[in-house]
């Protein structure tokens, strides 16, 4: 545990130094450049000029670090602050190793002009250079603008804590530039930003959003290449699977408790949890290896997919693709959201992304169809002939076109509407419908998928079928996570 890991204050700040300290492993940082000025400043410079960087270890693992501190020129950003940031971000390209920075910035430096400008520029590029390669995380402390928000979203995760925001222009150039009287938390704090997809977890504290980092280091690899540490293994929340999941397919329930039945002491580390909430991306262990499961959530929409949902599922698939995490896909969805919104919203687009994200990825990929898996979903959701390496399903799970309901709505649109009780007529149809179409046993019959799973035994064959892929070949190819 970090020597600051308790540290308590009414305001719940911590200095630049302590945030370090509390995410290294005790005495092991290291400061670099404590002693740069910016000789633009004059007689306002200080030492450091408003960033701290260097490096440690986070139980044991060699980390690069900085934090800007806003108590000098508000962290804003000169040409001496951006020189240590890109010279933390070499070391950890140098090192191979994951960077974490503590963000608190009011944007470039006016005093500094254009050289502050230039100073983010190197900074994109080298967050850029990093990306796909080592572990990037990015903690949000306090108020960041202009390029103190840009330069998070380069990198792999955004923590918040409750108290920070993020925004382009702040609400001073809001009110002159546009007329809208508005506050730092209304236009860009974390109830705004975890549900856009810029920011992918809140914390309560810079203490907790210190610890996360941890956590979530703790679930991927020093740099690419290289597998993430195995721990023991842990039994799971304890119950089958099924004991969650409703027989009736359209009854909701949160597929989170699915998971926490499956992986190793029902620990979670949830991406994205308020944004795209039809979809959950969680970092988990499965027989004491980190994993990626990716997961409809029937509890949100029915479970279906749409753009935003989509976009989410791209991400992460290429997160856990570029740090070597084998991919759980737990599906339950009815298909695609249909309407002129989705089409509107470029639904195509989006969801072209979670197609070439699990098509292009090399990493072991185990999908299983747990009620239903309908029509483009069931494709987009990591399907056998799109590259899957073993896709398993629960007994009564429906695999097809499209529901029953809605395929003989088309197929006997006239039959049920000559019969004296549609609403009967419809059911009946349904019924054969889905035993001649969309039993999972056609499907297993087809070879699309590979075996039909008891729900008790899910865990097993997830574990089995893991060791089978544990020395997988991953052909070396140029990588970048890049924003969505």
């Amino acid at each position: 545990m970090p020597a600051l890991a308790l540290v308590q204050r009414a305001d719940e700040r911590l200095t630049p130094l302590e945030r370090l300290e509390v995410l290294c492993d005790p005495g092991s940082l290291q400061l670099v450049r404590t002693g740069v000025r910016s000789h633009r400043m004059g007689e306002r410079a200080q030492d450091g000029d408003g960033v701290l960087g260097g490096t440690g270890m986070v139980d044991g693992r060699a980390v690069a670090c900085f934090a800007q501190d806003a108590s000098f020129a508000g962290g804003s950003l000169g040409e001496a602050h951006a020189e240590t940031v890109v010279r933390v971000l070499e070391m950890a390209g140098r090192g191979r190793m994951p960077c974490v920075g503590f963000i608190e910035s009011a944007g470039a430096r006016m005093q500094e002009g254009v050289a502050a400008l230039a100073g983010y520029g190197r900074i994109f590029r080298a967050h850029t250079a990093l990306s796909g390669q080592v572990p990037q995380i990015s903690i949000v402390c306090g108020a960041s603008a202009g390029g103190g928000s840009y330069a998070p979203a380069l990198t792999d995760v955004v923590v918040m804590t409750k108290r920070a925001s993020m925004f382009l222009t702040g609400p001073g150039v809001v009110q002159e530039v546009m007329g809208e009287d508005v506050d730092a938390d209304t236009l860009g704090g974390p109830r705004v930003h975890s549900r856009n997809g810029v920011c992918h977890i809140v914390a309560d504290t810079e203490v907790d959003a210190a610890l996360l980092a941890r956590d979530l280091l703790d679930h991927l690899p020093q740099h690419t290449g290289v597998a993430p540490q195995r721990w023991p293994c842990v039994d799971p929340v304890e119950g089958s699977p099924e004991s969650v999941v409703p027989a009736e397919q359209r009854k909701v329930y949160d597929v989170r408790h699915v998971i926490a039945r499956l992986v190793d002491g029902g620990r979670q580390v949830e991406i994205g949890e308020r944004w795209a909430r039809n979809i959950v991306c969680v970092f988990a262990r499965i027989d004491g290896r980190a994993v990626g499961v990716v997961a409809n959530q029937p509890k949100f929409l029915g479970g279906v997919l749409d753009a935003e949902s989509a976009s989410k599922a791209a991400r992460f698939v290429r997160t856990c693709d570029a740090f070597g995490l084998p991919l759980i896909v737990l599906v339950d969805t009815p298909g695609f959201l249909p309407g002129t919104a989705q089409e509107q919203a470029g639904v195509i687009r989006h969801g072209a992304k979670l197609v070439h994200a699990f098509a292009a990825a090399t990493v072991p990929r185990i999908t299983v169809v747990t009620r239903k898996a309908f029509g483009g979903a069931f494709i987009a959701m990591n399907s056998k002939d799109l590259g899957a390496d073993y896709v398993f399903a629960w007994p009564h799970a429906q695999i097809g076109v499209m529901g029953a309901q809605q395929a003989v709505g088309i197929v006997h649109r006239r039959e049920i509407a000559a019969d004296e009780n549609p609403e009967r007529a419809r059911e009946r149809l349904a019924a054969r419908y889905a035993g001649e179409h969309l039993d999972v046993a056609g499907a297993s019959a087809g070879g699309f998928v590979d075996e039909i799973v008891p729900p008790s035994r899910t865990r097993e064959r997830l574990i089995a079928a893991l060791d089978s892929l544990a020395s997988v070949h991953r052909p070396p190819r140029p990588t970048r996570n890049i924003p969505l």
